[in-house]
């Protein structure tokens, strides 16, 4: 006899039986009746007679019994009949009876005394256990208790107690002890705090449907399932209006965020990152550029993604307005994970990515060398092919492994978070290397019976790189590796470094010689010219909340974020003299950067309704701001010996020892220089609502800031307000029934742009060369006005077809007042001036469709994004005021950056994304290029503005992404397809190829016989490519159309059973990609890789490190 198959048995006739027991008890409640009861004092009589009307059922009473009894307090709101009952004759000596859909009122006499045991489970929404969940009667607080490790609890009570059972997270359930003794709760979740409420600006919930702006929030679980080590791309393709452009320096480089366009001409565009309601720094960013190839990570990169619960991104700057000057450019705010009260619960997680280059450009190796380091010789045979590719010859396949751990556990009075993770990567170039080390506690506190609330956390970072290279020529190891003589063996000199006996050290081995390029052997490069970040870094948190009472509280935090970087740089003796600023003994640098900041806020919080139809929400407090940089340098040159006066040298310094006392006194540059910027706000936020329908916002801040501090400023402090409203349509008219959701908003603001420090104060730099001060500064500006973005946003959200949703939004943005350097001459006693004027505009669309819905064990989730943004300059400088002169003038056009002749001109009626040439190939009248009688074409300047040739916008049209995911059971598949339409991108990198014969296309003209121009001309291929690839290259035959379909991110996992494990851990497993295939691209790059996050220099690409394709497995255990 099987036991196992009885007890079974056993067990489901017990449990069909316990359900019809329970079905019959509440039989009367499966019309869901809900009751609504709000008086605070009413005869227990008219209430019964209330409940009656409201539920339809017949209660029995005697009037005579209840005459003069009156129910208190009463507030119910869509209830149980049973709890509406329970609430009336509370404390009246009645009780009530259900039978056979029959309410009889009796007195409670037999109640009082006789007390039972009853047991029961609470369960989640999926039928697991809740542990810890709190079990209390309503009538008497005292008796309580919480559930085990399986959602179990037993409990004193008598006949008519009502049991509350909470837990954070789900909504309270009240159950009515009735004659059964086992009860099964499950409990529902809060869909007001999963749902219908987002994390806006300064940390503030609020009601999705009274805002008046568009946000979109993403859980955390989006960030961790194809992993990224800056955590920001993982949101690219995935929010309407946020453009993503990833670092070109590797592994945890600085990524470029940009929201509704480019606003400001000097100032950044880059958004403002939040974490847990406090503005946040983001030092590093940037990157080298034209010859440079230093990369940059940047702060924000620093944060554990598995940390993360929820983002917010505030596109418009009506949303993020509470932020003052720092708001135009929009926000992401970062919700940080906190302990949860209930059974402890383990997270690990282990994740391994390999990786390769994405997009390369097109290399030839049938041709061979000519001279020393060019590649226009004659096509190879078997017996000289050396066959070198630098995809697979030089590049490496790169690794990421990323561990975690966290660990949740705690009570209702007490919850702590614990994490820790570590990325250990290796990139795609030689002793390229990037490790960072998280270390995260938090613990929330609640005493005083729950009216103070106490929040601290603290984080520990460390952080270090090697050889994060983003692009350029100076010490970029790319360089020689793509333009490598093709005849040339590439086994020889992979041995870098060959012994020289005279000097008794290893030099580089580099037979190509330097080149137009500064060329050095790759690996030379990569293992003897060392430049390395290590970074400590610690983030402390507290607040506290007091609560007054249950609709207003006052709140106080503060943080501190302290980071020390030391960035040495170890160049070899050998190392081109150029780099070594002449010393072939080497070079040695180091810099010393700490940055702080001290943010500290008070709150008041009034969340309360006034009425049964009018709501009402305050958020208003002050608070302060203080950041502070400062760094110090020490770079030189190894002594060599080098004369400092008439017969008398340096001393000589020994050869790769890298230390301070090594350096050449007369040419290390030894500097200090920091700075200091604080802002003192006072900020509001008023948000009335009516009828749940209508809702009206208003807020306002003021801001004091330190840039204004000059000695004659005018100016103290700047006001930036906003305005919105939003009509619940769906609340006020009647729909069709597909329609379940729909919302209309509309909202203004005037925001601003933080500024160039010393606007307003006369500032002197250091002449390291002469050591003296410069006497010349420029000149300050007293009436210093704030670079306002003025903002209108209107939209429409709408849910609709049982499972479809739809958001749109139209935005106009000018941003006025531009703060840039008009590049006038200046009168002597000044360096340059500054001035304000121009005006830019953005406009655009942003729209989000998504689908989601269930079948059996099947479920599909979709979302489909697209937004589209039109950037103008209204104005430049139109009749401006010379602030010295007093004189008029007007600039038509401004030269801001570029690379080469390839230059970003800003003109009145263009954009700040539009690039013209300031090159073309001379042209005969007829405009055919010339070609002179020995067949040579030549390059020639364009010395008139108006002559240069527009090459378009580095700007995109339209940014597109189309994300889904699929489960069957415990079997899931995601994939992510990005795109982006319009704009042009410039390749120098392949103008360089072409110049040296490495690439496919001087190859093919080679084959073909050559290039035929002016619909018949034959043009030599050599004399062709080394002339438009010369020098900073014939830029309009470089130029792409950056338009690209990639599919961006793609998953395929499964889910353990539980059981399969003995019921001790879930555990998922899945395999991941990222960029995985480049559906359509015309450029020889990846458009959406930048060099830098800085203005003017998107789209440029000289020798960058190319985007990299990566497949991962990801394990993830649950405890």
């Amino acid at each position: 006899m099987n036991f196992n198959l009885i007890t079974n048995a056993k067990a489901k006739i017990f449990f069909l039986f316990f359900c019809l027991i329970w079905i019959q008890t509440f039989a009367y409640s499966q019309n869901n009746v809900t009751i609504t009861l709000r008086n605070k004092s009413i005869p227990v009589i008219d209430a019964l007679r209330e409940i009656e009307k409201q539920s339809k059922l017949s209660i029995a009473f005697n009037e005579s019994q209840l005459a003069g009894k009156k129910a208190t307090d009463l507030d119910v709101r869509n209830g149980s009949v049973e709890e509406a009952l329970t609430g009336v004759l509370q404390g009246s000596g009645f009780t009530y009876r259900i039978k056979d859909g029959y309410v009889v009122i009796i007195p409670d006499t037999d109640s009082k005394t006789t007390q039972k045991r009853v047991t029961g489970q609470v369960l989640d929404e999926n039928d697991e256990p809740l542990i810890g969940a709190t079990v209390i009667v309503e009538s008497d607080p005292s008796k309580g208790t919480a559930t085990d490790i399986d959602g179990n609890f037993s409990l004193q009570v008598k006949e008519g107690d009502v049991m509350n059972i909470s837990y954070i997270g789900y909504r309270t359930q009240k159950v009515v002890i009735t004659q059964q003794n086992s009860y099964i709760i499950r409990m529902a979740p809060d869909t007001r705090l999963l749902t219908e409420v987002v994390v806006t600006a300064l940390g503030i919930r609020r009601s999705e449907k009274a805002l008046s702006y568009n946000v979109q929030q993403i859980g955390g679980d989006d960030l961790v399932g194809v992993k990224d080590a800056n955590f920001i791309n993982s949101l690219s393709g995935k929010i309407p209006g946020l453009n993503i452009n990833s670092s070109s320096s590797g592994i945890g480089g600085a990524s470029k965020v940009i929201m509704r366009g480019t606003k400001s001409i000097e100032q950044t565009s880059n958004a403002l990152y939040v974490i847990d309601g406090v503005p946040v720094y983001n030092f590093g960013g940037g990157g080298e550029t034209v010859f440079g190839s230093k990369g940059a990570t940047e702060g924000i990169a620093d944060i554990n993604p598995e940390d993360i619960e929820t983002i917010s991104v505030l596109t418009g700057a009506a949303a993020a307005a509470l932020y003052g000057s720092d708001a135009a450019n929009g926000a992401i705010v970062i919700t940080t994970k906190s302990g949860q009260a209930g059974k402890t619960k383990i997270i690990v997680s282990s994740n391994t990515e390999m990786m390769n280059p994405f997009i390369l450009p097109q290399f030839q190796n049938r041709y061979g060398t000519s001279d020393q380091y060019l590649s226009w010789g004659r096509l190879l045979n078997e017996a000289n092919f050396m066959g070198y590719d630098p995809k697979k010859d030089y590049f490496e396949r790169g690794m990421s492994a990323t561990e975690s751990v966290s660990i949740s556990t705690g009570t209702e009075k007490n919850q702590t978070y614990l994490s820790a993770s570590a990325v250990n990567s290796v990139g795609i170039i030689p002793n390229n290397s990037y490790n960072r080390y998280n270390f995260t506690f938090r613990n929330t506190t609640s005493f005083f019976d729950d009216k103070l609330k106490l929040d601290a956390g603290v984080s520990y970072i460390r952080q270090d790189d090697r050889n994060m290279t983003n692009q350029g020529i100076y010490l970029n190891p790319l360089t020689s590796a793509y333009l490598f003589p093709r005849g040339n063996d590439w086994d020889d000199i992979k041995m870098y470094e060959r012994y020289n006996p005279s000097r008794k050290i290893y030099e580089q081995y580099w037979p190509s010689g330097a080149a137009t390029y500064v060329m050095q052997n790759p690996y030379w490069i990569n293992h003897r010219d060392l430049r390395e970040n290590k970074r400590d870094r610690y983030m402390a948190n507290l607040g506290l909340t007091c609560f007054i009472n249950d609709w207003m509280n006052v709140s106080a935090r503060i943080r501190k974020d302290h980071s020390g970087n030391d960035y040495t740089e170890k160049l070899y003796a050998s190392t081109n003299t150029l780099m070594t600023e002449g010393s072939p003994n080497g070079l040695y640098g180091i810099t010393r950067t700490v940055d702080d900041q001290m943010y500290g806020d008070l709150l008041l919080n009034i969340d309360k309704e006034l009425t049964d139809e009018l709501s009402f929400q305050f958020n208003g407090g002050v608070s302060f701001s203080d950041i502070r940089s400062d760094a110090f340098v020490n770079k030189g040159p190894i002594a060599y010996g080098m004369e400092i006066a008439e017969g008398i040298n340096e001393p000589v310094g020994i050869p790769n020892v890298f230390n301070v006392f090594q350096l050449s006194d007369s040419q290390t540059l030894r500097e200090q220089n920091g700075w200091r910027e604080k802002t003192n706000s006072a900020f509001a936020s008023v948000e009335l609502g009516f009828r749940n329908a209508y809702y009206l916002t208003l807020t306002g801040r003021n801001d004091w800031p330190s840039q204004l501090a000059g000695p004659n400023s005018v100016n103290r402090s700047f006001f930036y307000p906003s305005v919105g409203g939003s009509a619940v349509l769906s609340e006020i008219f009647t729909l069709p029934k597909e329609i379940s959701y729909m919302k209309v908003r509309a909202s203004w603001a005037s925001v601003g742009l933080p500024f160039r420090r010393f606007l307003a104060n006369p500032t002197y730099s250091w002449d390291a060369g002469n050591k003296v001060w410069v006497t010349k500064t420029h000149y300050p500006l007293y009436n210093l006005k704030p670079e306002r973005t003025n903002s209108w946003e209107f939209g429409l959200d709408t849910r609709f077809l049982n499972g479809f949703n739809f958001d749109f939004t139209y935005y106009y943005a000018n941003t006025y007042n531009q703060t840039f350097n008009p590049q006038l001459s200046v009168s002597s006693g000044w360096s340059d001036i500054f001035i304000q004027t121009g005006s830019v505009l953005n406009q655009g669309i942003e729209l989000g469709l998504g689908y989601k819905n269930k079948w059996n064990k099947f479920s599909w989730s979709s979302y489909y994004t697209l937004s589209m943004n039109r950037n103008k300059i209204l104005d430049l400088a139109d009749d401006a005021t010379n602030p010295i002169t007093g004189e008029k003038f007007s600039i038509e056009h401004l030269d801001v950056g570029g690379l080469g002749q390839t230059r970003f001109i800003l003109k009145k009626g263009g954009g700040l994304g539009d690039i013209y040439s300031t090159t073309d190939l001379a042209r005969d009248s007829n405009g055919d290029i010339y070609i002179d009688e020995n067949g040579d074409i030549q390059s020639v300047k364009i010395n008139r503005l108006e002559d240069y040739i527009n090459l378009g916008s580095v700007f995109p049209k339209s940014n597109m992404g189309w994300k889904n995911d699929f489960t069957y059971g415990n079997v899931s598949l995601g994939f992510l397809i990005s795109a982006r339409f319009g704009g042009v991108v410039f390749s120098r990198t392949q103008a360089a190829m072409d110049y040296y014969g490495v690439s496919e296309a001087s190859a093919v003209a080679r084959d073909n016989g050559g290039i035929v121009v002016n619909g018949g001309d034959h043009i030599s291929a050599e004399k062709w490519y080394t002339t438009i690839g010369n020098g900073d290259a014939v830029s309009p035959y470089y130029i792409y159309d950056a338009t690209n379909v990639r599919l961006q991110e793609a998953s395929i996992g499964y889910n353990f059973p539980r059981k399969w494990f003995n019921g001790i851990a879930d555990v998922a497993l899945s395999l991941t990609g990222r960029n995985l295939l480049m559906i359509y691209c015309k450029a020889p790059f990846d458009p959406e890789s930048v060099a830098s996050t800085e203005n003017y220099y998107q789209g440029m690409d000289y020798f960058m490190t190319p985007a990299t394709r990566s497949f991962g497995l990801n394990l993830r255990v649950t405890f």
